[in-house]
């Protein structure tokens, strides 16, 4: 059952995930989205720009930043608006993986727009990777 706007309150935490991503990620996701930077697979070429290594695609970071609150809502179609800020890139280690952690909490409800506005935290060991991280959901 899909939430109702009629049991939501300002500050209401709505949805909780953590996103694990790897280089094999990365390269899966560079294939989908035809996005081949090597800053997203070389650290030598990474490096060499001034980044802190290999970094996630700022695409794939807004991708997974949603999917908490598409699957709380039930349908991705009820996402009627998404916006983000990149603050910092997301570092993919090799070995190892990166987890981005996942916070939506409702932040204004438009009851005669029926939608509420979730602000999401998005973070990497503990620093915001994604600033003024907004859905807009519309709800019965």
């Amino acid at each position: 059952m899909s939430p109702r706007l009629q049991d939501l309150e300002v500050g209401q935490e709505v949805a909780r995930s953590e996103v694990v991503v790897d280089r094999a990620r990365l390269v899966r996701y560079a294939a989908a989205s035809g996005d081949f930077n090597p800053i997203h697979w070389n650290d030598r070429v990474a490096s060499s720009v001034g980044l802190p290594g290999v970094i996630a695609h700022g695409m794939w970071t807004m991708g997974a930043a949603v999917g908490p609150v598409v699957d709380w809502v039930g349908d991705p179609g009820r996402v009627v608006d998404y916006q983000v800020r990149f603050t910092r890139p997301v570092p993919v280690p090799d070995p190892g993986h990166a987890t981005v952690e996942v916070v939506g909490a409702v932040g204004a409800i438009d009851r005669d727009a029926g939608t509420a506005r979730i602000d999401l935290t998005v973070t990497v060991d503990g620093q915001r990777v994604l600033g003024k991280a907004q859905a807009v959901v519309r709800l019965s």
